[in-house]
């Protein structure tokens, strides 16, 4: 939401000196925000205590001729017991910089610095509110999901660190009309991201609408994305909205996007860059404002290098890229995933059953999973019709032994060092210098290995 909408955000600014909270106040009113001022740390807390804010301002020291920003770091601290969503900006004078990034270390979000430039002050402002917004949004959405989960809304199982990047792109770009492009290979839940990307963006009181690419005949594909009239062609006996039209004021999913035939990817970049189309058969021109979200496992940039895809299309869609992980870099994960599947199948098949045993869970674990997500949930699928008892066993999932990951026992030094070179990048988000220090080596040798081991 914006300062300027109907309902304006709320700020909170706490200072123990008048002219400061007057300025403040002054300026924050007039871009549009609600102000409310405090003079100490307890009347901080019962200011958020008793309403909703959208920023917390707060000073680093309340007494007079303190300087060690200590009331600042435990009103801090109260402050996200209280409300760990609240994004706080704590204001300090230029000789205490120092205890302002102190304070960001424990949570505070930016900080300002006495005298401030207005300008700055209100960009720090208006950007973290935003952010906040988006992260309070994608916790809506997970406190939900116990609802979602039964109409088919979004289920996005993820807590290991290979998915983290994703969950915070969600929450960032998800409330955003930003066109996203998700990459992957199948099965790793494309389709599911991209249903947690509308839930959590204005546009979730409208339609989502999928379509598979790769399912489309080269002879339909424009009646089913943009519409025909009737009469069109032999088969066309009423008019009939297409897909574009349908997503109007919603999100349009297009599935294996890269399967467009080149002779339809003009037309689509056409609709995405001038919101317009025409039915087949029709010259009346329709207007649509939908919310592009694009899947592939193809590599869309070896596409266009070798002539089959659009580049100026591949800059439409990709103005957000979200790479969605393997389930075999994930496996914090699988216990989760199987879980909820587990449940799923119990319910729909009528089964007393209620868990795996222990060897269940250590092959699903060890297994390489090729088919990713879908893979475990069909694997579950066959537990839980198999079993003979209350629980799944290991041979009732029918995995294939040859895709069993192999043993840490049974590999070679290299393949150890290669494996734990992996498993401390995914853990890392990728940050190759922050993985290099959590396994003591320097930056060059890091580096070296990556590059001996084609990471």
């Amino acid at each position: 939401m914006a300062a300027n909408d109907s309902a304006p955000h709320r700020i909170l600014i706490a200072d123990d000196q008048a002219d400061v909270l007057e300025a403040l106040r002054l300026l924050l009113k007039a871009e549009g925000y609600q102000i409310e001022t405090v003079k100490s740390p307890a009347a901080v807390i019962k200011a958020v205590e008793a309403r909703d804010f959208s920023l917390a301002m707060i000073d680093l020291n309340y007494t007079r001729d303190t300087t060690s920003g200590q009331e600042g770091l435990e009103l801090l601290a109260k402050l996200q017991a209280v409300d760990p969503t609240l994004p706080v900006v704590v204001m300090t004078a230029w000789a205490s910089v120092e205890i302002a990034v102190e304070a960001m270390r424990r949570g505070a979000k930016d900080f300002i610095t006495k005298p401030w430039d207005n300008p700055r002050l209100v960009t720090i402002v208006k950007t973290q509110i935003e952010l906040a917004s988006a992260v309070r949004a994608y916790r809506r959405l997970e406190e939900e999901n116990q609802i979602l989960r039964g109409k088919g809304g979004p289920n996005l199982i993820a807590q290991s660190a290979a998915m983290r990047p994703v969950l915070e792109i969600i929450s960032r770009v998800g409330p955003s009309d930003a066109n996203i492009l998700i990459t992957g290979e199948n099965g790793t839940g494309k389709g599911v991201v991209a249903q947690a990307l509308h839930a959590v963006s204005v546009r979730a009181a409208k339609g989502f609408i999928s379509v598979n690419m790769g399912g489309l005949p080269e002879g339909i594909f424009e009646s089913e994305l943009f519409g025909h009239v009737r009469g069109a062609f032999t088969d066309a006996k009423t008019d009939r909205a297409g897909r574009f039209e349908l997503a109007d004021g919603g999100s349009l999913f297009l599935d294996e996007i890269g399967n467009i035939p080149l002779s339809q990817q003009a037309k689509i970049l056409r609709v995405l860059e001038t919101g317009e189309l025409e039915r087949v058969g029709s010259s009346r021109t329709y207007r649509v404002n939908v919310r592009l979200i694009s899947a592939t496992n193809s590599d869309l940039q070896a596409e266009v290098a070798a002539g089959k895809f659009r580049q100026d299309l591949l800059f439409r869609l990709n103005t957000i890229h979200i790479h969605l992980p393997p389930l075999r870099e994930r496996r914090e994960d699988i216990a989760l995933l199987a879980q909820h599947f587990l449940k799923g199948h119990v319910e729909r098949y009528r089964k007393a059953i209620t868990g795996f045993d222990d060897a269940a869970v250590e092959a699903m674990k060890d297994y390489a999973w090729p088919g990713n997500v879908r893979e475990l949930d069909h694997a579950v699928e066959r537990g839980v019709l198999m079993a003979q008892g209350k629980v799944v066993r290991a041979a009732d999932l029918g995995l294939n032994a040859a895709n069993t990951a192999p043993r840490l026992e049974d590999m070679s030094l290299e393949e150890v060092e290669a494996f734990l070179i992996k498993k401390t990048l995914a853990r890392c988000d990728g940050n190759a210098r922050k993985a290099a220090e959590e396994l003591g080596l320097s930056r060059s040798a890091f580096y070296r290995r990556l590059e001996r081991y084609k990471l």
